[in-house]
């Protein structure tokens, strides 16, 4: 869900920073534009930088630091696609198999999970549905799902499209991927993914929060701008709303570290990544500007670079963790405002983040500058204007 107001801050607390020049300039020009507090590592042919700008609690002016534990949202859908597709090299998983082969209980008829993982099953999402009016985001704040409530949720609610239709993003498609791990192992999905992903690669700050309400370790404050124009701080919320989709606590670093080793060839077979990065192109007539694939997305840059990686967003924080195909060049951006503004419109801290990813990601002949590139999240837009429509009219309503 998305709040209307854009609320800006002066600059405020001086960086906590372990790096400076361009990538210190860039998060500057970040929280200049309106975000509280932002934290990125790069990597570059080797070489690592890591800063932050900004502030990790408004009230105290307590600064921001790139070593934070940051909740990374649906960036955790390509942890969970991973494990599907090592299932699938090791030949216990089908991805053209349906997924009632593996999850009998459920009424996923047509549907396959390759469809789950590339989200063109047409199954409905059911965040919308447990959060009808903003009040819910409160009165959830300690509420613990189970993934087989959040399944029935989406599958009981009208299908968007038939199986095998246009790529329509739904959180319910990696609840179910996490019960398919979960039903061909015998084992809890999260456990997999530490054993299979996280202990492998000494990802030590990484792991799934479950029905914890608190970030382990030092972390910053997680806000919204509330409709009475308040900012409310949801760094303290039970999370397991998101489960396989959006649960995953990690670092800069360590998300880094994950991206490289999966487009490098460390954690997938070459036909099993070959599958990963096949795509829904994002528009059909523009097949070029990339797409969705098997829980990894590209997009194309204006200077012609394709990147890979995910985004993620949860309430009141939003990661971005974005690589070249070969992953020498890197960037994973952790911020802790979200739900600030219509994401279909042009805005400001979108135009400075996007012009951080050209900078980081674009060739260095064509670093230096280039056509004004404000960063949307190719998965989040859609929801997000639905529920800028839904605030909008709570706030006309008197709501909220």
């Amino acid at each position: 869900m998305t709040a209307v107001t854009l609320v800006l801050f002066a600059p405020a607390t001086p960086a906590v920073a372990a790096g400076s020049g361009e990538l210190q300039s860039g998060l500057d020009r970040i929280t200049a534009a309106g975000m509280p507090g932002v934290m990125a590592e790069t990597r570059v042919h080797g070489g690592r930088q890591s800063a932050a700008s900004g502030v990790a609690d408004v009230d105290s002016g307590r600064g921001m630091s790139p070593t934070f534990s940051h909740r990374a949202g649906s960036i955790t859908k390509t942890f969970t696609a991973t494990v599907i597709l090592q299932l699938v090299g090791e030949g216990r998983i089908d991805l053209d198999a349906p997924v009632s082969r593996y999850l009998p209980q459920y009424d996923t008829a047509g549907i396959t999970v390759r469809m789950l993982l590339n989200h063109t099953s047409g199954i409905s999402d059911y965040d919308h549905l447990i959060f009808t009016v903003p009040d819910d985001l409160l009165r959830h704040r300690t509420t613990t799902f189970t993934a087989d409530q959040l399944a029935r949720i989406g599958l009981d609610a009208p299908r968007t499209s038939p199986p095998g239709g246009p790529h329509l993003y739904a959180n319910t498609n990696y609840i179910l991927a996490g019960l398919v791990i979960e039903k061909v192992t015998g084992r809890p999905a999260a456990f997999e993914m530490y054993r299979r992903i996280i202990v492998p690669l000494g990802l030590w700050r990484t792991y799934f929060a479950g029905a914890s309400s608190h970030i382990a370790g030092p972390h910053s404050h997680a806000y919204i701008p509330w409709l009475d124009g308040t900012m409310l701080d949801f760094s303290v919320y039970n999370m397991s709303f998101v489960g396989t989709a959006g649960d995953v606590v990690s670092t800069t670093r360590d998300l880094n570290v994950f991206f490289k080793a999966l487009l490098t060839g460390r954690l997938l077979r070459p036909a099993q990544l070959a599958e990963m990065k096949t795509v829904v192109p994002w528009n059909p007539n523009n097949p070029g500007a990339g797409g969705y694939g098997l829980g990894l997305y590209s997009v194309r840059l204006p200077c012609g670079v394709m990147i890979w990686g995910h985004d993620g967003l949860v309430f009141g924080h939003s990661a971005i963790s974005m690589h070249t195909e070969s992953a020498d060049r890197q960037i994973t951006i952790g911020s802790n405002m979200t739900h600030y503004a219509d994401p279909t419109q042009p805005e400001p801290i979108g135009l400075a983040t996007g012009e951080l990813l050209f900078r980081t990601l674009c060739q260095d002949s064509l670093r230096a500058a280039g056509p004004p590139f404000a960063w949307k999240s190719p998965i989040h837009t859609g929801k997000a204007q639905s529920a800028v429509g839904y605030f909008a009219d709570a706030r006309a309503a008197g709501r909220g």
